[in-house]
């Protein structure tokens, strides 16, 4: 049933966001002419190395004018879309990390565990709520592990999709003052 949901979410995204999509693109190469994605592996489901691809927001070693605007709404994640139908990812999940966050969050002992169980996501719920600390982050993986279901998900996504139109800061203050989740 979820891989369903996830094949029909990131098909409508593909949709709904196509013309947004192109202009990002367009605004990228036009920035500094540069690539358009940034293809990074990180660790998914099992410990399988996936990988991630999103819209580049750097250029040499410093964020872009465009990217800026990417990282502040949350659309420079939109390309991992691809990740999503490939079936490396899910729509809500926990994030996909790097192995070198990995070993510098020290998420690979034991109380990390269920975290592997599961495909990382292209939004979650330590991701919208913005954990300030490697400890916050994991206790809402591990809750969203925990209480998975598909009303969750549906508000993990409404979320962050108000994410996208507002900004994390605004959503994410909203969230600490309500307990919405």
């Amino acid at each position: 049933m979820k891989r369903l949901f996830d094949i029909s979410i990131s098909l409508f995204g593909l949709l709904v966001f196509s013309p947004l999509l192109i202009i990002i693109s367009m605004l990228i190469k036009l920035e500094d002419g540069q690539a358009i994605f940034f293809v990074q592996d990180r660790i998914g489901k099992h410990k399988k190395k996936i990988w991630v691809y999103k819209f580049r927001t750097m250029h040499n070693s410093k964020v872009t004018k465009t990217g800026k605007w990417l990282r502040n709404t949350g659309l420079d994640e939109l390309p991992q879309i691809i990740s999503i139908l490939k079936n490396d990812m899910t729509v809500v999940g926990p994030r996909p990390l790097t192995q070198y966050d990995i070993n510098r969050l020290k998420w690979d002992k034991k109380e990390a565990q269920p975290r592997w169980q599961v495909k990382p996501g292209l939004t979650g719920l330590a991701q919208i709520t913005g954990g300030v600390s490697a400890s916050a982050s994991l206790k809402a993986d591990l809750n969203y592990i925990k209480n998975q279901s598909f009303f969750l998900d549906l508000k993990i996504i409404f979320y962050s999709f108000c994410i996208n139109l507002i900004g994390k800061k605004i959503i994410r203050n909203y969230l600490i003052k309500t307990h919405a989740l």
